[in-house]
Formats: C-alpha cells, sequence, structure tokens
C-alpha cells in the first residue's frame, strides 16, 4: 500500500516522488523571485529592503507551521506504512486543532508588536513603515499559510507528492496574476504598493487551499477533511505528546535559525539598506540552490517513515544513501551554474552596483557549503523519521549559536573582514553540524531499536 511496497525499486520510488518535489519548490521560488523582481524594479530597493527586513522574521513563523508539518508527516508516514488508516486519520485530526490553535496566537501576537521586533532587529528607518506594514498582513493570515502547509505534508507522508504540486501551480498562477494589479492598482482597484504583494500572497494561498479541500472530497481521497478527520479535531493526549516530541525539536530547531538570521540580518543593516537589500536577494538565490538538499530530506523522512511503519527497516540504510548521491549530484550542479552565472543572475533582481558587489561576495563565500549542509540534512532526516529528535537538534542549535553568529560577529566588527566576515560563519557552522551528526548517527543512533512511535 505505501511506496515501497509497489513493484519498484527504492531509487525509481523515491526518484518518482522526488521530481514533484522538486518541481513544486521550484516553482514556487520562481514566484517569489517574480514578486521580487516587481518589487525591486518598480518600486525600487528601499521597497525591496523593507520586504528583505522580513525575510528572517518570516522565516521564524514558518518554522512553527514546518516543525508541526515534520512531525505530523513521520507519524502519518509510520501509521500509513503499516495499514493503520484510524490512527493516521486520527493523526491528521489533531494536528489540524493544533495548527489552528498555534496559528492564531502567532497572528495576534505578531500583528501587535511587528514594530517592536522590526526596530529591535535594526531595520532601516527610511523602509520601517513600509516593512511593518507589509509584515503585519503576512501575520494576520498566518492561519490560512499555516493550514496550507500542513496539508501539503499530509498529502505527502501518504506518499502523494504530485497533487499538492498540482494546486501549488494553482496558487502560483494566482499569485502572479493578483502581484501587479494589487500592486499597481489596475482593473480599478487601488493602489497598495508593496502591501499589494502580501495580498496577493495571502489569496492565492486560500484560493488554492479550499480548491485542494474540495478536489480531495470529489475524488474520496483518504485525506478527506470528513467527518472521520473532523472526529479528531482537538488537542488528543497520546498523538498530541508524539506530535510534541517530534515537532518541537525540528521547530526549535528553524527557531534557532530564525533568531541567527535576525543576529546576522543585524548585523549587515549597520551597513546600510544596499546591504540588507543585497542580503534578501542571496537569501533568494539560497532558496534554489538549497531546494534538492531539503526535497530530498523530504523524501527520505517520508520513505523511512513508511519502512517503520511496515517493519521493514533493512531499506533504511540505501534510502539514506541514495539521498546523500542525489544531494551532492543535483546540488553540486545546482552551485556551479550559479557561480558561472552569478553577475546575469544578480543583474535580475538588482540594478544598484554597490548591492551587487555585495552579493556577489556573500554568493561567492558561502554557497560552496551548501552541498554539506545538504548531506547532513539527509543524515538528520533519516535519523528524525525514526524518532530520533533530540540530539540533531542540540547540534544544530549548537552549529549556529556557537559557531556561525559568534564567527559573524567577530570578524564583521573586529577585523578587516567586516561584511565578508558574516558570510565565514555559514560554511564553518555547516562543517561543524556535519561532523557532529556523523559523529552521532554512527556511533549511537545505529544502536537503537527502531519502532512506530504510536500504535
Amino acid at each position: 500500500m505505501n511506496q515501497l511496497n509497489k513493484n519498484k525499486t527504492i531509487s525509481k520510488s523515491m526518484i518518482a516522488f522526488l521530481i514533484p518535489v522538486i518541481f513544486a519548490s521550484v516553482i514556487q521560488s520562481l514566484g517569489q523571485v517574480f514578486g521580487i523582481i516587481v518589487v525591486g524594479q518598480t518600486l525600487g530597493v528601499d521597497s525591496l529592503a523593507a520586504l528583505s527586513a522580513f525575510f528572517p522574521l518570516l522565516f521564524f513563523l514558518i518554522t512553527f507551521a514546518v516543525g508541526i508539518g515534520t512531525g505530523s508527516s513521520i507519524l502519518i508516514g509510520q501509521s500509513y506504512g503499516g495499514a493503520n488508516m484510524a490512527k493516521m486519520k486520527e493523526i491528521v485530526g489533531v494536528t489540524l486543532a493544533f495548527t489552528m490553535v498555534i496559528s492564531v496566537v502567532g497572528a495576534i501576537f505578531g500583528s501587535v508588536f511587528t514594530g517592536d521586533i522590526l526596530k529591535w532587529m535594526g531595520t532601516p528607518k527610511n523602509i520601517l513603515d513600509e516593512s511593518v506594514e507589509y509584515a503585519q498582513i503576512l501575520f494576520i493570515t498566518l492561519p490560512i499559510t499555516f493550514l496550507n502547509m500542513v496539508y501539503t505534508t499530509f498529502m505527502r507522508g501518504v506518499g502523494d507528492s504530485k497533487t499538492p504540486f498540482y494546486f501549488l501551480i494553482i496558487s502560483v498562477i494566482i499569485n502572479i496574476l493578483l502581484l501587479p494589479i494589487l500592486i499597481f492598482g489596475w482593473l480599478g482597484l487601488p493602489e497598495y504598493g508593496l502591501n499589494g504583494a502580501a495580498y496577493a500572497a495571502v489569496i492565492s494561498s486560500l484560493i488554492s487551499l479550499l480548491l485542494l479541500l474540495g478536489y480531495l472530497n470529489k475524488r474520496n481521497h483518504i485525506l478527506k477533511l470528513d467527518r472521520t478527520i473532523l472526529s479528531h479535531f482537538h488537542l488528543k493526549g497520546a498523538v498530541l505528546k508524539a506530535l510534541l516530541k517530534l515537532a518541537l525539536p525540528s521547530s526549535i530547531s528553524m527557531v534557532a535559525m530564525a533568531m541567527s538570521e535576525i543576529a546576522v540580518i543585524t548585523f549587515v543593516n549597520s551597513y546600510g539598506s544596499n546591504a540588507t537589500a543585497a542580503y534578501g536577494v542571496a537569501n533568494q538565490i539560497a532558496s534554489y540552490v538549497q531546494i534538492p538538499a531539503i526535497s530530498i530530506s523530504i523524501a527520505i523522512s517520508v520513505f523511512v517513515a513508511q519502512s517503520v511503519g511496515s517493519g521493514d527497516i533493512s531499506k533504511i540504510k540505501e534510502i539514506e544513501k541514495l539521498g546523500i548521491k542525489l544531494n551532492y549530484l543535483l546540488g553540486g550542479l545546482l552551485i556551479l551554474i550559479v557561480y558561472l552565472l552569478l553577475n546575469p543572475i544578480l543583474r535580475i533582481f538588482i540594478d544598484n552596483g554597490e548591492a551587487i558587489d555585495i552579493a556577489h561576495s556573500l554568493i561567492f563565500i558561502s554557497f560552496w557549503s551548501y552541498v554539506i549542509l545538504g548531506h547532513t540534512q539527509s543524515i538528520s532526516a533519516t535519523m528524525r523519521a525514526t524518532g530520533t529528535v533530540l540530539w540533531p537538534t542540540i547540534f544544530t542549535i549548537s552549529s549556529i549559536w556557537l559557531i556561525e553568529v559568534p564567527v559573524a560577529y567577530f570578524l564583521s566588527y573586529h577585523t578587516k573582514l567586516q561584511l565578508n566576515g558574516v558570510w565565514i560563519g555559514y560554511p564553518m557552522a555547516f562543517i561543524f553540524n556535519f561532523i557532529a551528526q556523523s559523529i552521532y548517527q554512527h556511533f549511537f543512533w545505529k544502536k537503537k531499536a527502531l519502532n512506530t512511535l504510536l500504535h
């Protein structure tokens, strides 16, 4: 019934699952790139900087949805792999209830304290008001964003990566169509400026979510939102405990990453709005470079979880090895392309000479190390899918706060490297994390008995 019980090799099954995940990330990033290009080339560098200033805060918000989604997909994968459909639907219901609670609390808190947070981050005064308005819109509509994200992870947990991909395409198309209309006030609508980008993102996300739920119901999909799922729409003890065991470390790890990016952008902001804009553009390009590694870790997590659920743990080693090979092949190729075509790529986003030079330095100093990060993510995904989450989280947080941030601070403020010193912190952190996770997996994780987390 699950992905690994079909008459396919692991490589064929995994690649078939992986392709829609990769293309989903590419298309989603293309939609974001389109928005950045429109903002940067028409509204100007200050509006682009205002949008970029919110990136670390947005990442901070998304960490909670990703953590919940990661935890639920592992539980769903294990129950689906073991053909326990009743337990799977219970997991979905509890996860939806928990997602609503977290997103509503986040929406209220964020919309009230947005200005204070952005000031604390050192956002330049000339872009602060614009950045606050943009951020508040995305905060208030957080429940829509969260529900959309977790339902995608539900689908992937049962091995269906194609359906969420199709509805993501719809979302991106709607977003691209709405973006100029809302930014520039076409078709008789008000001219919202940068806020139009936020409205377009929210509206497209809501429409695609409603269409997805309608499609699942019409197709009588196993994950359709019916009474068998809604009857579990509450914070039920055992399932919630297992979900939190997986979700909290993942969220905490990503929150630590988000906080580090807030610290980093505070260092960057001290060099002016051109540095902030360059950082935002480099982050956007980095989102492409990381697509293979992130997609592969998702695939590894799903396949390993289903293997644990079905009791066939002998395939786990093969799944991880395949993921690592694909990471170096796809990730390495993508980084090489970026290096070879860097100047033309940067000029797509910005035309400010100083900002281009800063982004150029950032990318050349740090991007090569993303293949190391990808390797680490493959190791971590394997361990997390079996329920081992604490130590991978500790290693990730340590690499960020004991290596990346101190190195970035010291080199940027206390050496001649200045801004370039910030970028050196990334590869140093990635290397430390890789070594720590590899040692733990080899000497400790491999000795553990692997069982499902819920029965």
